[in-house]
């Protein structure tokens, strides 16, 4: 086999390799859509459905951005430590950094556990006095789950730097039937069983990624010489934690403003923002995960001719997917959530909390997908800095809208402002690649993005030509109408792409399985 038919293989191999990360993916976002639904069904949008979303949020608010950014910054050292000093090393500063990340989150969960009184004033304080109390009764429970979820975060990181993708995602399964188990349990005996499935869900994933890290080759130490360690990961881990905080910073701000709208706009703002995220993961977060590596290892070579095709390429992408998904959801904001949510305690008037919510998030997936592939190119160049400042001045916009929009648009006006900072970050992290990376093109071409917004614009507007008349003068079911009239936007929107010659679309070719002797 020559160089180039290896090379042609490999890539082929990546991009199935994609394509069942994209499936496992949409199963998990499926499983936890099915959770939600199940939630909504018993709970619907009330005083449970708020204490319970926000006991959920808290912890994630406090350390998620932590955890995620001790992992980020854990992976180059464990590299260094693995290539150059060998295998045992690597595990026993794997150790150090699972035993540091132990304390935070133990002594944290005992705090939370003790006074969840003073987080519930912090983060709801305009809850109602029952509505407090029970998110105090959940928050004891859902504390507990921190040093479970920083375990895992840490071995998963493990995983991916020995080429295990796969598994984890396939273990979110599993904690997801674990929560919906929970909720079913607590619906028929008391709603005070419902934050248990979370731990449990944690609980299961921890020890399935331990399992898994233990086959590969971790051996644990129980070694507490901590304090270089300590400190060369917070040097490494701070701006990323900073970053990953400030969007923390954002989704605080949202609820806690929510918290004081009508009773289930904390509920209405989750299950609206569960949605957007779905279609997220699908159109940007997996590309940005696959090209992320392409962008490190081609900067490292200061090959900027690639660097500049890549990410030509991820932009267009990107465009591609996420342009049409964010149109199409916000001119089906209501049929979606009435399609997704609409059935049992879910009635219309949770729906129409719902549905503003659902189409002011919808407008910004776009600028959320083209915000993750512009800052990975930054952390690429080893400048974690930069995206830290930019995301900095998007969420004082954020506040500042949240403050000037939530009185006309109530939870409609905070997933507004939500967008429009995102549009900013972008518009940001843009400008200042152009500014200081000068020998990196971005957009080579105008043209084509031009002929993938019109093509969008378009196949969306005859989608909803069709689906008025299939709804009504057809009369057929709203949820038929609605899956008609998405096929008939893919139909036009492929064939516009495929006439204007956008090369983008060979793509699916390689992802639908072209053999490799191709």
């Amino acid at each position: 086999m020559t160089k180039g038919k290896a090379m042609k293989s490999f890539q082929l191999t990546a991009a199935q390799t994609a394509l069942l990360m994209a499936v496992f993916t949409m199963g998990s976002k499926l499983v936890g859509f099915i959770r939600e639904l199940v939630l909504a069904n018993y709970y619907g949008a009330g005083v449970i459905t708020d204490a319970y979303v926000m006991a959920q949020s808290i912890p994630n608010m406090l350390f998620a951005s932590l955890f995620s950014a001790v992992a980020i910054s854990y992976m180059p050292t464990f590299s260094q430590r693995y290539e150059l000093q060998g295998e045992k090393e690597a595990n026993l500063y794997t150790s150090r950094t699972l035993n540091i990340l132990v304390v935070i989150s133990a002594v944290s969960a005992l705090l939370g556990f003790l006074c969840p009184d003073l987080l519930v004033q912090v983060f709801a304080g305009n809850f109602s006095a029952q509505q407090a109390a029970l998110t105090e009764s959940y928050l004891r429970i859902t504390m507990c789950l921190l040093m479970f979820s920083s375990i895992s975060t840490l071995l998963e990181a493990f995983l991916q730097y020995k080429g295990v993708f796969l598994p984890q995602i396939l273990l979110g399964y599993s904690q997801s039937i674990s929560i919906i188990v929970f909720i079913i349990i607590s619906a028929y005996t008391s709603h005070y069983y419902l934050a248990f499935g979370i731990l449990f869900g944690n609980i299961i994933r921890c020890i399935g990624v331990a399992t898994l890290a233990k086959r590969r080759g971790l051996q644990y130490s129980f070694d507490w010489k901590l304090k270089d360690t300590a400190k060369h990961i917070a040097m490494m881990a701070l701006p990323i934690f900073i970053g990953g905080s400030i969007n923390q910073i954002n989704a605080f701000v949202d609820k806690s403003l929510a918290s004081g709208l009508a009773t289930g706009s904390v509920s209405a703002l989750n299950y609206a923002n569960l949605i957007s995220n779905m279609i997220l993961t699908v159109t940007s977060t997996i590309l940005v995960t696959l090209i992320y590596p392409k962008l490190t290892q081609a900067n490292s070579l200061e090959d900027y001719d690639r660097v500049s095709s890549i990410m030509e390429r991820g932009i267009n992408v990107v465009f591609i997917i996420a342009a049409p998904c964010t149109l199409g959801a916000m001119a089906y904001s209501g049929p979606v959530i009435q399609a997704a949510y609409e059935r049992g305690a879910f009635d219309m008037s949770a729906s129409a909390l719902t549905e503003p919510a659902f189409f002011w998030y919808a407008s910004g997936i776009l600028f959320q997908g083209l915000a993750l592939l512009l800052t990975k190119l930054y952390y690429s160049m080893g400048n974690t800095k930069t995206p830290v400042i930019y995301a900095a001045v998007a969420a004082v916009t954020n506040i500042v809208l949240n403050l000037i929009l939530v009185n006309p648009m109530k939870q409609g006006g905070l997933a507004l402002a939500t967008s429009i900072a995102a549009g900013i970050n972008v518009l940001q992290l843009y400008l200042g690649l152009r500014r200081n990376y000068p020998q990196i093109q971005l957009l080579r071409s105008k043209a084509k993005m031009a002929k993938i917004l019109i093509s969008t614009v378009i196949a969306v507007a005859a989608s909803r030509v069709c689906y008025g008349f299939l709804l009504d003068t057809a009369g057929l079911p709203g949820l038929i109408s609605l899956g008609l009239a998405v096929c008939v936007a893919a139909a036009v929107y492929l064939l516009l792409l495929v006439v204007q010659k956008i090369e983008e679309v060979n793509l699916i070719k390689d992802l639908l399985g072209r053999r490799s002797g191709a």
